[in-house]
């Protein structure tokens, strides 16, 4: 509740049966007859908040009819407010033979809102939770005296950010728009893409105090009935104050909260989303943020870019395989240079031997806090690269990667091949479409070299099993996580490692949707035919 008046107030209605069903209608947070009362207590309830605006008018065709507008200044649209609310009950319904006279088997309230008012969603509220909660995501509301029910308009109205290219999911192919903080407008560029009556979006409010707006989109007759009943269960269990941004939500959704790996993919690409429902994933769009869930979330799908379905075949597939080759360098290039340098140097061509001991002879650490060392350091300048302002940004971390470099090779603090090997690193970690998986890889990177520095290539093998074990035994809203390759599914191995011709997707993702499997009805239709030739 938001508020709870408990004590006596002074009762204007002389009936005592009136006046304790008053007392009750306050304690229960309902809305009362009296005018006075209702707006009395919303000023009780708001404090002095200067935005939120109280008016008192008189309607009616002789004007004795008192009524009050609350609105909130700056989320409301208050031309429409002047055009379509204001006008029409103080000036247009004096012309309407309506007040009780020609319809006297109607409400004023209900005349309102099917006759009088020219304006689209509106919507009869009897509590003041459902008041509040409207009066502050920029709705008008009418109260009518001698009513204990009101009016809601949706006339919401704010300074937003519009339609923008993607900042963190760059392509070189594809469309330009990406999500913004408004949640309608969201929605409407994912409808945009999918003209489909089975598109549903169910919405939902989380947060005791924030009231945060948050939609479920989903193709109905494609997506899993049962993970949409299990992503309905995981938002209504959620019990917080506030959720200001996706990530409140992800994390309080996800399966396996302590794992480096995410469970849960996040997007701000319309033509993502789109594609994701299409395979039968969910969505799970939150007011406030550019970026939208998508569950499940697979390995597999961290390393797919929407660019490999705009670009031919052949391409797409050798980026798509550049990508898992970086992400192997990321995680274990440091590690083996640390594993072979320390215990395994005989398997080195005996001239790179030769050189890496030249250059080693006057560092004093050894290779692990060689490494260490460099990583760190190249941790710090990519972090400020982020944080300082754009113009300076990126000219700051190159800059500075380049002189401590240099400068740690001539002091002979660190050798230079180590300062190769954690460049070609820190580079291969930027190839990765996903900026979460990025940050996972870079975390386990570290666990790595110290598994080298102790065991060598030992530690470096037991290490990879572990980590595998870790991975086969993850689940994204019951969807194994390393799917399609273990368990392993043949017909999805068209879209994992490499991506076949989109005239041989046939069927969609076999543990993702399994009501629906098929894409394409004539496939053959769409192959390429040969030439014929002209005689």
């Amino acid at each position: 509740m938001w508020f709870k008046k408990k004590e006596k107030f002074r009762e204007v209605s002389s009936s005592p049966a009136t006046q304790i069903q008053e007392v009750d209608d306050i304690e229960n947070d309902l809305i009362k007859t009296n005018l006075h009362q209702n707006l009395q207590f919303i000023k009780d309830a708001l404090g002095t908040s200067s935005d939120i605006v109280i008016r008192e008018i008189l309607i009616g065709k002789e004007g004795t009819i008192k009524a009050g507008i609350i609105y909130t200044d700056g989320l409301t649209d208050t031309a429409s407010l002047q055009n379509f609310i204001l006008e029409t009950l103080m000036l247009d319904i004096k012309e309407i033979e309506l007040l009780g006279k020609t319809l006297p088997q109607k409400n004023l309230i209900t005349v309102l809102k099917d006759v009088a008012m020219t304006v689209g969603d509106i919507k009869e509220i009897a509590d003041f939770d459902v008041l509040f909660t409207d009066l502050l995501s920029g709705d008008t509301i009418i109260l009518i005296d001698g009513y204990n029910h009101g009016l809601t308009i949706s006339n919401r109205q704010w300074v937003e950010r519009g339609v923008t290219e993607p900042v963190a999911q760059t392509v070189v192919r594809g469309p330009r728009e990406g999500f913004t903080e408004n949640l309608r407008v969201n929605t409407a560029l994912i409808r945009r893409k999918i003209k489909d009556p089975n598109f549903w979006i169910e919405s939902k409010k989380i947060g005791s105090r924030t009231k945060t707006n948050v939609a479920i989109a989903y193709i109905n007759g494609i997506a899993n009935d049962e993970i949409v009943k299990e992503v309905n269960l995981r938002l209504d269990r959620i019990m917080i104050d506030g959720i200001l941004e996706s990530g409140n939500i992800e994390e309080l959704i996800q399966d396996t909260p302590y794992t480096p790996f995410p469970t849960v993919f996040n997007t701000e690409r319309p033509d993502v989303v789109a594609a994701a429902l299409l395979e039968g994933r969910i969505a799970i769009i939150v007011d406030g943020t550019p970026f939208v869930l998508i569950v499940p979330a697979l390995f597999i799908q961290f390393f797919q870019s929407p660019e490999d379905y705009y670009v031919r075949t052949l391409i797409g597939s050798l980026v798509r395989l550049l990508r898992f080759l970086s992400f192997s360098i990321t995680l274990l290039a440091p590690a083996l240079f640390i594993a072979i340098t320390t215990f395994h140097q005989t398997m080195l061509p005996p001239a790179l031997l030769i050189s890496l001991a030249a250059q080693r002879e006057g560092v004093p650490f050894p290779a692990f806090v060689e490494a260490l060392i460099m990583e760190i350091t190249f941790e710090i300048l990519r972090e400020a690269g982020v944080r300082m302002p754009r113009a300076i940004g990126s000219a700051m971390s190159i800059v500075g990667a380049f002189v401590i470099g240099t400068a740690a090779v001539e002091a002979g603090i660190i050798s230079a091949m180590m300062v190769i090997i954690v460049s070609i690193t820190a580079i291969s970690s930027f190839v990765s479409p996903s900026y979460d998986m990025a940050i996972a890889t870079r975390i386990l990177r570290f666990a790595f070299m110290a598994l080298a520095a102790s065991f060598g290539l030992y530690g470096i093998t037991i290490g990879l099993i572990a980590l595998i074990l870790h991975l086969c035994s993850l689940r994204s809203f019951g969807i194994p996580y390393m799917s399609p390759v273990a368990p392993f599914n043949v017909s999805d191995q068209k879209d994992t490692f490499i991506v076949f011709p989109l005239w041989s997707l046939l069927t969609r993702p076999h543990l993702i949707s399994q009501k629906n499997r098929v894409r394409q009805q004539n496939p053959s239709s769409a192959k390429p035919a040969p030439p014929k030739n002209k005689e």
